[in-house]
């Protein structure tokens, strides 16, 4: 006996065939100086295929194309700038950054060995890539004004390290060949103490000074430090003799050399100074950072070019106070927790908002509370400093996120401060 079908179960029209879901393909990445790594993984974790290519434009645009041929559209690389993240994304294909310190950990997933192989780990990032995109996030990149600002910020602050480290050498040269010159004048690379050694570069040639001829050639230069020259003659005789003879000229020959070094270093750095300043008056988020306390044109464009304009790269500003490292590092097991200092951080950015936030102390009330706070609790001056920053972190994500300056008047932990302090002196 056959039971007939509800005709109100019936389709009014054939179904369609489900088309079939692609496997889903990625690939890893691992970046080296000479030539690429690059694995294609499949939807089952299994290697597709494995392929060099050479850093050149031939090599880096025939990798671009086999990953197309190959259906890739994700990609883990574990570096975000340079010419083959352009290749990458001029192809269409989405980048997950996963930094070396996170591969190396990624390592014994795959195996116990812990063997380092630029091939393995092409690998590792694209089956990461493939297991965990959920917790990954796509690379958010920041407009080209921003990348040059940043470009331009870093490159001041190497130059900075370099007058730096030729002031020190210069400093150590000077005490050996002619102490005086170390002692005259507050900076060893001050446009002073420069003009100076170029004039008297040995102590033979300093021991025609007298207080009077000091005088004249300082009023020849234009020195506005308003030291009477009669104390300056004083600091060279007071200090040690110098090299005289013939060694003195043997050794003197280095002098002019270090003079010449500093003279370019400082001449480039203000050349960068200025072009940091017309780019910063250029960008839309300027007034943002530039309305932050002491944050001045250098402090202020480093913050901006490091924090960068891509609002997605940061969704929450506990993202922001990790990445930049000011956030300690909480490890615990069983009864035993631990809170450290946070090692994996981006430390150009750590660096930029310790420089503002520990000078931001000396002008903005409740900065300089919570820094004292923190030292009266036995923290050290770094420490404190960190604290302070993670604090401004949330207040800068606010305004950077709302693309609004910073308003004391709004700051209400800071109006509570100051209204304290009104009360108190009256």
């Amino acid at each position: 006996m056959s039971i007939a079908p509800d005709p109100g179960l019936l389709p009014s029209a054939p179904i369609a065939p489900t088309a079939p879901i692609a496997p889903r393909v990625t690939a890893g990445v691992d970046w080296a100086k000479d030539d690429h790594a690059v694995c294609v993984v499949g939807d089952q974790g299994q290697v597709v295929d494995r392929f060099t290519v050479a850093d050149d434009a031939a090599g880096l645009k025939r990798m671009a194309a086999w990953l197309l041929r190959a259906g890739v559209q994700e990609v883990g690389i574990e570096r975000g700038d340079g010419p083959v993240v352009d290749t990458l994304l001029a192809a269409g294909l989405r980048l997950y950054v996963i930094p070396p310190s996170q591969v190396k950990n990624l390592r014994s997933r795959y195996g116990s060995a812990g063997n380092k192989d630029d091939r393995f780990d092409s690998s590792v990032l694209g089956d990461v890539v493939r297991t965990d995109a959920r917790r990954l996030r796509p690379m958010v990149f920041d407009t080209e004004q921003t990348l040059a600002l940043r470009c331009a910020c870093r490159a001041r602050k190497d130059l900075v390290t370099h007058r730096v480290a030729a002031a020190n050498q210069l400093r150590a040269h000077l005490q050996i060949v002619f102490p005086g010159a170390t002692t005259l004048f507050t900076d060893i690379d001050s446009p002073i103490t420069l003009a100076f050694l170029d004039r008297f570069p040995t102590q033979e040639a300093a021991d025609w000074l007298s207080p009077k001829r000091l005088a004249t050639w300082l009023k020849s230069v234009h020195y506005s430090g308003g030291t009477d020259p009669a104390v300056l003659h004083a600091r060279l005789l007071a200090a040690p003799r110098g090299k005289t003879g013939p060694r003195a000229a043997t050794q003197a020959v280095t002098t002019p050399a270090l003079v010449a070094v500093l003279r370019v270093l400082t001449a480039q750095i203000r050349a960068l100074t200025t072009s940091i300043s017309q780019q910063l008056d250029a960008h839309p988020d300027a007034e943002i950072f530039q309305s932050l306390p002491r944050s001045g044109t250098v402090r202020a464009a480093r913050l901006l070019a490091e924090i960068g304009d891509a609002r997605g790269r940061f969704p929450t500003p506990d993202s922001l106070t990790c990445l930049a490292g000011v956030a300690p590092s909480t490890r615990q097991s069983g009864k035993v927790k631990t809170v450290t200092f946070r090692w994996a951080a981006d430390k150009q950015l750590r660096d930029a908002l310790c420089d503002f936030a520990a000078d931001s102390r000396h002008a903005n009330p409740w900065a300089a509370a919570l820094y004292n706070q923190a030292r009266a609790r036995g923290c050290d001056h770094p420490h404190a400093v960190r604290i302070l920053a993670r604090a401004w972190t949330h207040i800068i994500w606010r305004c950077w996120q709302d693309g609004a300056p910073y308003d004391p008047a709004t700051h209400n932990t800071l109006q509570t401060i100051l209204n304290q302090d009104q009360h108190t002196a009256a």
